[in-house]
C-alpha cells in the first residue's frame, strides 16, 4: 500500500462546520517511558516533537452528542496557546494547520482516528469578493 503513516488532510475535511476548544491544552503522557510517579511527555514518532492535546467540540449538527468531542494532538516544542475567547461566546472557536489523521482499531474493535496538527490558531476570516459590479 502506498499510504504509510499519518494521512495529510485539511481542516475543512475534518471539521467542515468548524470546531471549538472546550478544555485546556495538556501534555500527552508517554506511558512506556513514565514510571514510579515520574511523568515523561510523549514525542511524535515521526517528527520527534513534543505531543500536547486539547479537547474540541465538532460543530457538525448531524453528530450525536457522544461523537462531538474529540482530542486533537498538537505537535510543538512548547505548549500551544489557544486563541483568545470571543466575547459573548461560552466556547472558543479554533482552527488547526498541518492536520493529519491516523486510522486505528480501538479497544472495542471499531475504527477510530487519531487527529494531529502542527499549529492551532483563531479561525481566519476570509474576505469574500463583492458580487456587485462597479458602474463605470
Amino acid at each position: 500500500m502506498a499510504i504509510q503513516g499519518p494521512i495529510p488532510v485539511t481542516f475543512n475535511q475534518v471539521f467542515p462546520h468548524g470546531c471549538y476548544a472546550v478544555g485546556e491544552v495538556e501534555p500527552v503522557k508517554d506511558f512506556e517511558a513514565s514510571s514510579n510517579g515520574r511523568f515523561v511527555q510523549a514525542r511524535d514518532k515521526h517528527t520527534g516533537e513534543l505531543v500536547w492535546q486539547i479537547p474540541v467540540m465538532d460543530a457538525d449538527p448531524s453528530l450525536k452528542a457522544a461523537q462531538k468531542t474529540v482530542a486533537v494532538k498538537v505537535l510543538s516544542p512548547v505548549q500551544p496557546v489557544p486563541p483568545a475567547p470571543v466575547a459573548g461566546l461560552p466556547i472558543t472557536p479554533v482552527e488547526f494547520d498541518g492536520l493529519t489523521i491516523t486510522p486505528y482499531v480501538n479497544g472495542s474493535g471499531r475504527l477510530a482516528y487519531s487527529i494531529k496538527a502542527t499549529q492551532m490558531h483563531a479561525p481566519r476570516t476570509s474576505a469574500k469578493p463583492s458580487t456587485k459590479e462597479v458602474a463605470a
